[in-house]
């Protein structure tokens, strides 16, 4: 759709099920009403194309958009997606291509050589050029333009792999990098590696993510392709002396010497080293009972472990440590955690947003938790991490709450690694609360999970196949038409009741509401508020500059175009909530936003403040709704709404 259908559709969305004259769109878009009509059939298709949706018209009285409150959402996310201009695959695949070439010629290669090999003008190349040069100051790589020589990386040989590894950051269809990259080799050395990797995972009880396996895959491949270049890794005698004395060196170095006769090359104990590294830093999916416990293998998780799971329980009155799932769970996932920040490898978190977004309060708690570490551990770890480590925390509330005597047992197989399973796990009880997810588990483990437990349905993010159990396919993120399919294989469940008392109106009152509000910028209207807080004597002097420091770690969007900044509760001298809309939508983070909660909740309000975070994120399901409230200009009105 172009601009103009797109604007049309968006007011259909904010207004549903409510008629519209054409005559009235018309004038609001300024085209004639022959144009809106013709536009009217684009959008037709389209919502039909991506929603269980139909525009309906009556003669004499207007048209207006049939949809239900998911979908709803589900095209408004759509749209708003579609506003950033993505690159065409063709371009994706060439800004990959050319960035791989930049980091393996050993030699420069001019402007004019990449004209003829990718038949696009100078000016493409260089725009290309330009992106990937932005791209590689984050490995501390500088790409050099030398005249009558071209184009050269100047960095470590260890940051060009760390780059290599990273090349799907540089394009939206990540998967095409590993396809691109196993397209340099031949099909049977892909084939040797993947057999000698599944070998040691077998000798040595390893159970890596389906995630972690393809990318352990991938620094191999590109250990081999380096080495045939001439190009090996180097690395200072302290690195190697230290990462000799792990197990996983004894491991990369056979595992390197069975590769040998595959590619008929040795390898030296640099790259057994580099190698055991990535081992090291490979997330695991569990680990067999009765091996080495992992808190005496790194000398900070014990306390981080403590510390954490002390002040989880503290602020959400549960005794964390007495779940051995989620203690298991932790000491896994923090152990490859800190072997990354050690050694210097990235993290990263594809469904960052999305579980902000899910769960707000468990997010929070763990960013307050995360700024105290930093001050008694110095160990800072970042947004990424703190939203896996929700994950974690959620599904064993979930666990704690679970009280149906006879839970439908499912299992979910999911390909993208242990952080996307518990979303896509917690996801699933939260909408289904009969359900009862025994395990999480990647794609090759499913026939033997199956042969000794009792399963009513299998969950899959990959199509699985030679299943006597029922197996439903579903997107990672459990989007609404998976939620629809799920219903019919799932009998005899109800959805979760949100329909509880609100808690809005008892920590706010129209003296605290403010529709309208002109600002640029995130800082001004936190800083507005935290003012107002403190003036009215809610809140304590610095009050603001905590909220503001609070942002500085996480943006608190929590999507539908809502925002709950929020300071530390040691300002707050009684509860309150201040509210403001927009005047017009302002860019938060990486997303839009028109309503702004500033939450002033004292420690003590635990029940109402996680009762309060379900309202939010169930009122930013509801993008309508929240479209309606920002346009309201009367306060009494305001209140009433949201209380409705």
């Amino acid at each position: 759709m172009n601009k103009r259908q797109k604007k049309i559709l968006s007011i259909l969305l904010t207004q549903s099920n409510q008629l519209l004259l054409v005559q009235n769109l018309a004038d609001e878009i300024n085209c004639s009403e022959k144009t809106i009509r013709s536009d009217l059939k684009i959008i037709g298709e389209y919502i039909e194309k991506y929603a269980n949706a139909s525009l309906v018209r009556r003669p004499g009285r207007g048209i207006y958009l049939d949809i239900d409150e998911t979908d709803q959402a589900e095209l408004f996310h759509r749209l708003y997606e579609e506003e950033s201009p993505v690159r065409q695959e063709s371009d994706e695949e060439r800004v990959l291509h050319l960035a791989y070439q930049l980091l393996m010629d050993t030699k420069p290669v001019t402007i004019q050589d990449l004209v003829s090999r990718y038949f696009v003008n100078k000016a493409v190349i260089r725009k290309d050029v330009a992106k990937i040069e932005g791209w590689l100051h984050r490995f501390n790589l500088r790409l050099l333009s030398k005249q009558r020589v071209g184009l050269v990386i100047e960095g470590s040989e260890k940051n060009k792999r760390r780059a290599l590894a990273r090349l799907d950051q540089l394009i939206d269809s990540s998967e095409l990098t590993g396809q691109m990259i196993k397209k340099q080799f031949e099909p049977h050395e892909i084939t040797g590696v993947y057999y000698e990797f599944r070998e040691l995972q077998k000798r040595h009880s390893l159970y890596y993510t389906d995630e972690a396996f393809e990318s352990l895959m991938l620094h191999v491949l590109l250990i081999v392709k380096r080495m045939k270049l001439k190009q090996p890794i180097s690395l200072s005698d302290n690195e190697i002396s230290f990462l000799q004395k792990k197990v996983e060196f004894t491991w990369a170095t056979d595992f390197l010497l069975r590769l040998k006769q595959l590619f008929a090359m040795s390898f030296p104990r640099e790259e057994a080293a580099y190698l055991a590294l990535h081992l090291l830093g490979g997330k695991f999916r569990y680990r067999q009972e009765g091996e080495e416990d992992l808190a005496d293998r790194h000398p900070l998780l014990p306390d981080l472990i403590e510390q954490l799971t002390r002040r989880m329980s503290e602020l959400n009155m549960i005794e964390f440590s007495q779940d051995l799932i989620l203690m298991n769970g932790l000491k896994v996932h923090l152990y490859t955690t800190l072997n990354r920040f050690d050694y210097g490898l990235s993290v990263s978190n594809p469904m960052l947003v999305e579980i902000k977004k899910m769960y707000p309060y468990m997010f929070d708690r763990v960013i307050m938790v995360l700024e105290e570490v930093r001050k008694s551990l110095h160990l800072s770890i970042p947004e990424e991490e703190a939203a896996y480590l929700a994950l974690h925390f959620q599904a064993s509330v979930e666990r704690f709450h679970q009280g149906q005597s006879n839970p439908k047992k499912v299992i979910v197989v999911c390909h993208m690694g242990i952080g996307m399973s518990q979303l896509l796990r917690t996801k699933i009880e939260r909408k289904f609360p009969s359900v009862l997810v025994e395990a999480s588990m990647g794609k090759a483990e499913v026939q033997d999970y199956l042969l000794s437990h009792q399963v009513d349905l299998v969950i899959s993010t990959i199509a699985l196949s030679g299943l006597e159990v029922p197996c439903t396919l579903v997107s990672p993120l459990l989007e609404a038409r998976d939620v629809r399919k799920l219903e019919l294989e799932i009998k005899q469940l109800d959805e979760p009741d949100s329909r509880q008392e609100s808690v809005f109106l008892k920590y706010t009152s129209p003296f605290l509401v403010f529709l309208q509000q002109d600002v640029q910028r995130p800082a001004q209207i936190i800083a507005r508020l935290g003012q107002i807080l403190m003036d009215k004597g809610y809140a304590e002097t610095g009050y603001s500059e905590s909220a503001l420091m609070r942002e500085s770690m996480s943006f608190t969007t929590i999507g539908g175009g809502i925002a709950i900044p929020h300071g530390n509760p040691q300002w707050i001298r009684q509860s309150v909530i201040a509210i403001a809309t927009l005047k017009q939508p302002i860019l938060w983070g990486t997303e839009k936003v028109e309503l702004v909660f500033m939450l002033a909740l004292k420690s003590d309000e635990r029940e109402d403040a996680r009762q309060l975070f379900k309202e939010l994120s169930l009122v930013s399901e509801r993008p309508a709704f929240v479209s309606a409230l920002s346009k309201e200009t009367d306060v009494m009105k305001f209140l009433s709404k949201l209380k409705g």
